[in-house]
């Protein structure tokens, strides 16, 4: 796989969205967080989307440029309305208002309505613990995933990622799909003619395939687990901000549409930041001193393994899938944007 610099593909991926359609602004943000994917080997939230990406701008489904109009405010909690901007810049304005509000009321919640697909939402809690606060990000989208015990696609594989600040080290991130696996991670099979595991899917007559290009519907995780935690972050992200998703496709009177929502604690609230953190550390401490399993080579806390896979591509470069390579080069020629050495 061709190996490429991360600031030279942050750039390409930049290049490629403001020739599509994007801002200059809005490009650079959403192409830092698809890079961040791809650093921390998450490539199925990286620029493979960006193709996705372009066609949502061409066919409406998002808008780059516009405003992000508060709703309402009241207290720690606030609504901003996204006007189908792309999701990185929509949840980067929700991190921002959280933030601010947690320094003020000791905790923000902020939901952002009718933003665009949002990728990897580790990246914006990382973003709110690299502040010294304690972040909680979630976002809810159409269906694509089966509900426990029902046929066909009812909700969402609608992701929770939860950071918190270690001092002297990276935070500790839970970054998770209520899937059995991400969508993105069957169609980076795909554009790879690679199989996928028996449990992630199931083909239109609802079985479970290891066939990518066959799957239609994606499976919970943990089954009953899996679908009732994307059926609260649906309502806790999508109908208590005021833009229903699941309820309204499954009836037939909407097509979809993103919702987020991001909550920013500061520790300080609950007494002594630095009791907090020394607490954090003894306890990360402990869990790397417990002894490995067979077969594991080191205990690892949520979020590390992704840590040091990007340091090693920070210094070795971010593969790129032949697939992927390939897709984004054929993007660039019909859109003329120069293509990097690396490709």
């Amino acid at each position: 796989m061709p190996q490429i610099d991360a600031a030279v593909l942050r750039r390409f991926a930049h290049d490629l969205l403001c020739a599509g359609g994007f801002t200059n602004a809005d490009a650079t943000q959403t192409a830092e967080l698809l890079v961040w994917a791809n650093l921390r080997g998450v490539d199925s939230h990286g620029v493979l989307r960006i193709p996705r990406y372009l066609e949502m701008i061409e066919t409406g489904v998002m808008l780059s440029g516009g405003s992000i109009e508060t709703v309402s405010e009241r207290g720690a909690v606030c609504l901003l309305d996204g006007g189908k901007c792309p999701g990185a810049v929509g949840m980067n304005a929700a991190v921002a208002k959280a933030a601010d509000l947690a320094r003020v009321q000791g905790l923000g919640w902020c939901a952002v309505r009718r933003i665009s697909h949002a990728g990897a939402v580790g990246y914006f809690t990382s973003a709110l613990a690299r502040q010294g606060l304690v972040g909680l990000a979630m976002t809810a989208s159409k269906p694509l995933m089966n509900y426990h015990g029902a046929v066909g696609e009812a909700l969402s594989t609608n992701p929770l990622a939860i950071a918190v600040p270690v001092p002297g080290a990276e935070p500790v991130v839970l970054d998770m799909s209520t899937a059995a696996v991400a969508l993105g991670k069957i169609m980076a099979a795909k554009e790879n003619g690679r199989a996928i595991p028996r449990g992630w899917g199931v083909d239109a007559e609802g079985r479970e395939t290891t066939d990518p290009a066959a799957v239609t519907s994606l499976l919970p995780m943990a089954g009953a687990k899996g679908s009732g935690l994307s059926l609260m972050i649906e309502l806790l992200t999508s109908v208590l901000a005021g833009n229903p998703v699941i309820g309204p496709v499954l009836e037939g009177t909407k097509k979809g549409g993103f919702n987020g929502m991001v909550l920013a604690i500061d520790p300080a609230a609950f007494g002594a930041t630095e009791v907090f953190l020394a607490s954090v550390r003894l306890l990360v401490d402990q869990i790397h001193a417990l002894p490995p399993a067979p077969g594991t080579d080191a205990v690892l806390l949520p979020g590390e393994r992704g840590a040091q896979t990007a340091a090693r591509r920070r210094a070795e470069g971010i593969p790129l899938a032949a697939g992927t390579a390939a897709n984004l080069a054929a993007l660039a020629g019909r859109l003329g944007v120069a293509v990097p050495y690396d490709l």
